[in-house]
């Protein structure tokens, strides 16, 4: 669906808002009350879909997302946006570290104490949270955040083998035992009890991979002979009138491009123990006898470029590349083989679950997928999905700090429908891709549109910025 052409700000505006940020009242308690397995990755992109049959599997079983939007692309904001359900204005969360991101700053905030876990947990669900957090935590500080009842979380496990957990307020030390499998037996077994038990669950998985140093599992590292990364129309093209930051980007010489191959190689190695995982989960469901009332979610915190607009492997930037990100859910209710193409975003996963909990929903900036799984949009269901980001990242200890050419954007938010991307950087210049013509994103006809048009882009984006969960 192409959104309808705006022909004046403050008509289009109220629209926007309105379906982007509006208070929920809360359901109706029910019978028997879902529950919830989400399955998290970290700078999962669309291109790696190919390699992974079981989510595949898992989407032609349940519905489909083909415009969901992380609200940064960039782990601990879209994280704090998953957790709490508001964007990173709302959450303070706009980097990994420093004053306005990363784990000491969301818990300074006290964002912790509204999450989908407290909500889930005061509903009397068993919750877990298994794998990463935010960056910045470690497992040595022994913290566990309210609403979790299993708590099995790593610091630096981004090279897979040789990293420490905090098992429920102890920490163990790892060598040789691979994260993604560990963690997927730890959800395994927790799965089995809470069944047992006859209690309503949600557990997170969430993996490290496929985040670099891109390490798979030993049984994996010759998977995939010869494989190269996707040569889309972007890669390794500018696009024509490009913002000032990626402007001078030469063409990506031969060294680069054998680079990426190796590491898209590589990633695509590193998921296939995440869909093992998946194919495991999904029968332990169906063991414990729980798999007609279980949402399972698969889904990344942001995406990654590798070589697309001349850029060596990263993210950060709003191209749909990195913001544009799988979410695939099956389960009760849900559609079978069905593709939702109205704007989700990631701070819909909270409502999401409350509401398919039963639970009553806190005021957030996100609104309840349900109804989009039934195969129903709200007639009042938003056409924009925000994304706000803080730049250059200039801390050389953040794990995403990018690299040489990698890409690494100033200051910037943007808006994403299903027919454009529109942004505005902090130095003032502007982008804007139209998404039926310009599907790579290559020809920025911001200079292209008139007074008018420009005029209602930026109140749409500034309604958005200024929105705070009941606007």
């Amino acid at each position: 669906m192409i959104p309808r052409t705006i022909t004046a700000a403050t008509a289009v505006l109220s629209v926007l808002v309105a379906g982007a940020c509006t208070t929920k009242a809360a359901s109706e308690p029910r019978a028997e009350q879902t529950n919830v397995v989400l399955v998290l990755t970290d700078d999962l992109s669309t291109n790696l879909l190919p390699y992974l049959p079981s989510v595949r599997a898992l989407a032609s079983e349940g519905t489909s997302f083909a415009n969901y939007t992380v609200t940064d692309s960039l782990c601990c904001p879209s994280r704090s946006s998953i957790f709490t359900g508001n964007f990173p204005h709302d959450t303070g969360i706009f980097t990994n570290g420093g004053a306005d991101g990363g784990f000491e700053t969301f818990h300074k905030r006290g964002e912790e104490s509204s999450t989908f876990a407290t909500d889930l947990h005061a509903a009397g669900y068993r919750t877990a949270m298994l794998g990463k957090y935010l960056n910045g935590y470690l497992p040595k500080d022994t913290f566990v955040p309210p609403g979790w009842d299993e708590w099995d979380v790593a610091g630096n496990g981004y090279g897979e083998y040789n990293y420490n957990l905090l098992e429920n307020g102890k920490v163990v030390h790892y060598g040789h035992d691979y994260l993604t499998d560990v963690v997927s037996r730890k959800a395994a077994g927790f799965i089995t009890a809470s069944a047992a038990a006859r209690k309503p669950f949600l557990v997170e998985v969430a993996t490290f991979a496929p985040h670099a140093p891109y390490t798979p599992a030993d049984q994996d590292r010759d998977a995939f002979p010869g494989l190269t990364a996707p040569r889309t129309p972007a890669y390794d093209t500018l696009p024509a009138t490009a913002p000032t930051w990626l402007a001078g980007r030469t063409p990506l010489t031969d060294a680069e491009k054998q680079q990426i191959d190796r590491d898209f190689r590589k990633r695509a190695q590193s998921v296939q123990a995440v869909d093992r995982m998946i194919t495991s989960l999904r029968q332990t469901l169906a063991t414990a006898g729980v798999a007609d009332r279980t949402l399972v979610v698969f889904t990344s915190d942001n995406g990654y470029h590798m070589g697309e607009h001349r850029l060596t492997p990263g993210k950060q930037t709003a191209f749909d590349t990195d913001v544009r990100v799988p979410l695939v859910m099956a389960g009760p209710g849900v559609k079978a083989g069905a593709t939702v193409t109205a704007p989700a975003e990631n701070i819909d996963l909270r409502a999401t679950f409350d509401d398919l909990a039963g639970t009553g929903t806190p005021a957030t900036d996100g609104r309840s997928l349900a109804p989009l799984l039934r195969g129903e949009t709200p007639a009042d269901w938003r056409e924009a999905a925000l994304v706000e980001h803080h730049g250059p990242d200039t801390d050389p200890a953040d794990p995403d700090h990018p690299a040489k050419n990698s890409g690494n954007p100033p200051t910037y938010s943007a808006i994403r429908t299903t027919g454009y991307t529109y942004v505005e950087y902090a130095d003032g210049t502007k982008e804007y891709y139209d998404h039926a013509t310009d599907p790579d994103q290559l020809r920025n006809t911001a200079g292209e549109l008139d007074a008018a048009r420009l005029a209602a882009l930026h109140a749409t984006l500034t309604g958005l910025v200024g929105c705070h969960r009941s606007c």
